[in-house]
């Protein structure tokens, strides 16, 4: 057993890197459910352990209902059974949450990831109440995904020490990018799996004792980062180190392309891999922002 080892009461045994993959529009905006599925299989053809649609780079809050439920059928359609596929299942509600969680696991996800509910502020007790109504609807296991800087709202670690009593709780997406809360988490919850939700942070999770990494920078570049993650868990730290820094290299091309999100698309077309544009009021990259990121990315041989 190593440091970096899933949760004991993980059923999936998620570990590995796992890419929030993206979900694909025509160029009027509209869901492209077959080009969201390949985008799946160009991560999982290039050596990923799990994917995990409707994430922040799956542009979840912009979809609607009926979409989300198309891109999760979209996605394990092609993919499942292959490696875990985890669906981001949150909504402000409990109760669009709960639709969201059974509707994944009537088509067969192996998991699913509830963000904090989000714009109302969230107190203890009904975070509990929450997390416990999804769980109960669902015989999957569930992976709480805390991310306070995009909620609101923060879980404190005697918050996570209820939630991990909760049957079917299995583990936790961070990315509040707070180390010491997520060193905590992880010394006073061997039996929950953690997964780095930051790529500034995929190393120095590893080394705290995440098994696994949650990269946007892997869903244009699954490569790099699984060789990241395949040299740490190799032992061979130092070139783990160095890999780390080319992520952090990548990050700041994908800044220099406009936005974080727009980056990730963006590079995949340079990769020659079109998904479309993000949803309004998000947008790519401009030609003079996109041709410094490509540049970027040319020095540091990655197109």
């Amino acid at each position: 057993m190593t440091f970096h080892d899933p949760g004991v009461d993980d059923p999936l045994s998620l570990h590995g890197v796992v890419p929030p993959t993206v979900t694909a529009f025509h160029d009027d905006e509209t869901v492209d459910y077959e080009r969201t599925a390949d985008h799946a299989r160009f991560v999982v053809d290039r050596g990923v352990h799990g994917v995990f649609p409707l994430g922040t780079n799956g542009e979840f809050p912009l979809l609607t209902g009926e979409e989300r439920t198309g891109v999760v059928e979209a996605v394990v359609d092609e993919v499942g059974g292959e490696v875990p596929v985890i669906a981001g299942v949150g909504a402000p509600s409990t109760y669009e949450t709960v639709a969201h969680a059974e509707h994944a696991e009537s088509v067969g996800v192996d998991g699913i990831v509830v963000v904090t509910p989000y714009y109302y502020p969230l107190d203890h007790e009904a975070a509990l109440t929450h997390y416990r109504r999804v769980a109960e609807a669902v015989s999957a296991p569930v992976y709480i995904y805390h991310i306070p800087s995009k909620t609101g709202n923060e879980l404190s670690l005697e918050t996570l020490a209820d939630l991990a009593g909760i049957e079917n709780v299995a583990g936790v997406k961070d990315s509040s990018k707070d180390v010491p809360w997520l060193a905590q988490a992880i010394d006073a919850h061997p039996e929950l799996t953690f997964l780095a939700g930051s790529d500034s942070l995929l190393f120095t999770g590893l080394e705290i004792g995440c098994s696994g990494l949650v990269s946007a920078v892997a869903n244009a570049f699954p490569e790099l980062v699984v060789d990241c993650y395949d040299a740490y868990d190799e032992g061979d730290e130092d070139r783990a180190r160095e890999l780390q820094s080319r992520v952090f290299d990548v990050r700041d091309a994908f800044k220099a392309g406009g936005a974080y999100m727009s980056g990730v698309k963006t590079a995949l077309r340079m990769r020659e891999f079109d998904v479309g544009p993000l949803r309004s009021p998000l947008r790519l990259a401009d030609d003079e922002s996109a041709a410094t990121m490509r540049e970027q990315l040319e020095t540091l041989e990655l197109l």
